[in-house]
């Protein structure tokens, strides 16, 4: 396990328990890609890159061997305008205005550990000998440029974690134009590409499609990474399901605009990348200067979908999410938006606290409008001064009246955003997002601050951690709900217009590590419009993101289903919420609300008072179920069992580390006439333990239940929910 160089060979072998990743220097002196897959002894590394000459279209660098071009060779970073005709991993420009680069190597680097990534949010080592870092450095000597391509493996995590740097070592400028953190070629095209893409209220649905000849993938330029699509893909051999068969999972922990793609050239071999989009992106060097990609995380999986996501899971909540609550169990709380919207008053907040807690619940969150003259969404944003209207005794007063209920108090942000009509927008006009001379678009009536600026990043930290000082608050709901427009920054100067977005990403990310960083004890969740920007870039500040603005039961089976495919249920905020639906307007059972609101941090976002003896004695219990589930839930490993992308019925299971214990849900959507008699077979336990069912009695083996499968009983009606629980004896 680790990372050898076989010098004689020049081949550098990365190795986790059950993956291999092996490149080569070639004569020229530049890394090709020679395999990816189940972990191989080194025996016989050198024979499984082929080269063969190809015709005149596919030219030479290296007329002693012309089997080597680099049109048709994998190649571990490719550059542009040398020879290969692919997309590029990388392109600059030189101060001539040429574009063409070849780097070769230069030097190299294998230490314990992980290097921090500078100002960017990263997976990390808590210990020197959990990891192994190659540092690969290559030299375009023509241009000054050096790449430093940084590689670490995590071997109990079987993932490999990526990422580079670029440094101008010249005497002139150079403009980057392009900068992946990855790139790999695999040697064929027999694969799906699986993405998760929507909009939203109905994000990161499942999308599977064979690959075919030329460029297919997703992108974001919305200057986050979206909720039309998530900044991960994978290549998936054909056939593979859940537990059977290749998959090559790559993820960028990177909260912007972003590109993932997959490129089928003619010799039928594919090249997989992703990293920043350099579309609208140009980055400028000057002598000295150095730039940093965002990290990428290859996971690879010779069983099924399943592994691979249990294996981004693990690394996520316990090597990329940080803090007091990376693993601690998080509060059930409510949450009072579906419940009053933007009209409330101290003492109706404090009704719903008293009846959230007389319910076991433990935290309650004030969401939009307890700020500045916020009585819709047309103002104050940036304007973090207590509504002496809404709260004449203030903030503090409201949280200790929630708090003298045995509830914590939690409270809604957008920091990133300013509406028109605010004091701070006159006061400051040019501290948003804006092109001189052009209209300032507005999307729901507010535009976004220039986070790329140090003093309004300053500025806003400070307005921020003044009301978290103010009152005793233990959680903070932070969200985000537009995109870039009209990308511009008053501080920048012309050549530097295009590095507004990323800056903006950087600004932020210092922001977040800035007051994350003071108030340790608050629980913080990201948010954008729901599920808008659910990537690894936020978990690494905030461990946990409002999964969607769409609450349905129903919805959410398709939602959180595809979010697991990368994430852990312990990043995914879900509540249960009134009926009708206020974004579907659909009627569901309190039960199965319950049960599909109980996979993940778990709350309620509805008016406590109004529910009836009946409904109070069914959330008491299920809040009391949550509480003894919880640390399985958030901790546990996942098995998806059946696809709502595929049928009529979801179901999954949770399953203690240790196999100790588990809990299964199943649900079906819609009844059937005349059905026919259901197993569902369960996945993830001991098949030599026995297993108690503690909700119905009686002891079946783990085979059993694996293998023959639970019985469904009959169930009758629409949007029906069944929950069970199992206990090694």
């Amino acid at each position: 396990m680790g990372i050898q160089f076989h010098p004689e060979e020049r081949i550098f072998h990365i190795r986790s328990r059950a993956t291999s990743y092996v490149l080569q220097l070639l004569p020229t002196g530049v890394p090709a890609h020679v395999y990816w897959g189940r972990a191989i002894r080194p025996t016989a590394l050198p024979s499984i890159l082929q080269r063969t000459e190809r015709c005149s279209f596919s030219p030479s660098p290296y007329p002693e061997d012309m089997s080597i071009s680099y049109d048709t060779i994998s190649l571990e970073y490719p550059s542009y305008g040398a020879g290969d005709f692919r997309h590029p991993a990388y392109q600059i420009q030189a101060a001539d205005g040429t574009t063409a680069s070849e780097a070769v190597y230069s030097t190299h680097r294998i230490h314990k550990g992980k290097p921090v990534l500078a100002g960017l949010p990263a997976t990390y080592a808590e210990h020197g000998d959990e990891a192994e870092t190659l540092e690969l450095e290559l030299l375009d000597a023509v241009a000054g440029l050096r790449i430093i391509l940084s590689y670490t493996v995590f071997d109990g995590l079987n993932a490999i974690a990526r990422s580079v740097r670029f440094v101008n070592e010249g005497t002139g400028p150079l403009k980057l134009l392009r900068g992946l953190s990855m790139s790999v070629d695999l040697r064929d095209s027999g694969y799906d590409l699986l993405h998760l893409s929507g909009s939203w209220a109905r994000e990161r649905y499942v999308e599977r499609r064979p690959l075919a000849s030329g460029m297919q993938g997703v992108e974001s330029r919305r200057g986050a990474s979206s909720h039309a699509h998530n900044p991960f893909i994978a290549l998936l051999s054909r056939g593979a399901d859940e537990d059977h068969g290749e998959v090559y999972g790559v993820s960028l922990v990177y909260s912007g605009s972003f590109t993932a793609q997959a490129e089928v050239e003619p010799y039928r071999t594919t090249r997989l990348s992703i990293g920043m989009n350099p579309f609208d992106f140009t980055w400028l060097l000057e002598p000295g200067e150095s730039f940093q990609t965002p990290e990428a995380v290859l996971v690879f999986s010779a069983e099924g979908l399943g592994a691979m996501s249990r294996a981004y899971h693990k690394l996520y909540r316990t090597r990329l999410a940080r803090g007091t609550f990376r693993d601690r169990t998080r509060p059930v709380l409510v949450n009072n938006w579906e419940a009053t919207y933007f009209d409330f008053t101290a003492d109706k907040i404090e009704a719903i606290a008293r009846a959230g807690s007389e319910l076991g619940m433990e935290l309650f969150v004030l969401d939009d409008g307890w700020f500045g003259h916020r009585d819709d969404d047309r103002s104050s944003l940036g304007d973090w001064v207590v509504d002496p209207d809404k709260l004449p005794e203030g903030l503090e007063n409201l949280a200790r009246r929630v708090n003298k209920l045995d509830m914590q108090f939690g409270l809604w942000f957008e920091p990133e955003m300013i509406s028109p009509d605010s004091e701070l927008y006159r006061q400051h006009p040019d501290w948003c997002l804006h092109v001189q001379g052009r209209r300032r678009t507005l999307a729901r009536t507010q535009l976004v601050l220039d986070f790329s600026r140090e003093d309004v990043c300053q500025a806003i930290g400070d307005r921020i951690a003044a009301v978290l000082r103010s009152a005793p608050i233990t959680y903070v709901k932070w969200d985000m709900n537009r995109n870039m427009t009209e990308i511009g920054s008053a501080q920048l100067p012309p050549e530097r217009q295009r590095e507004t977005a990323h800056r903006y990403m950087l600004g932020l990310y210092s922001v977040l590590e800035r007051i994350t960083s003071e108030f340790p004890e608050v629980l913080f969740e990201s948010c954008s419009g729901g599920g808008g920007r659910f990537d690894p870039g936020m978990l690494y500040y905030m461990p946990q993101t409002w999964t969607s603005d769409n609450t349905d039961a129903v919805s959410r089976l398709k939602i959180q289903y595809g979010t697991s495919i990368v994430y852990p249920l312990s990043a995914m905020g879900s509540h249960v919420s009134a009926v009708p639906n206020h974004q579907v307007q659909r009627n569901t059972s309190l039960e199965l609300r319950g049960h599909v609101a109980m996979s993940g941090n778990f709350g309620y976002e509805l008016d406590l008072t109004k529910f009836t003896e009946e409904e109070k004695a069914a959330v008491q219990a299920q809040v009391a179920l949550y509480k003894e589930l919880r640390p399985l839930v958030q901790f546990g490993e996942q098995y998806r069992l059946l696809s709502p992308f595929e049928g009529n019925e979801t179901a999954w299971l949770i399953a203690a580390e240790d196999k100790s214990e588990a809990v299964a849900v199943y649900v079906r959507t819609l009844a059937e006439p005349n059905d026919a008699l259901h197993h569902l077979r369960l996945k993830g336990l001991d098949p030599q333990a026995d297993y108690e069912w503690l909700e119905g009695g009686g002891v079946y083996g783990g085979d059993h239940l694996m293998y023959a499968g639970l019985p469904l009983p009959a169930l009758h009606g629409d949007f029906q929910s069944i929950l069970w629980r199992f206990r090694r004896v």
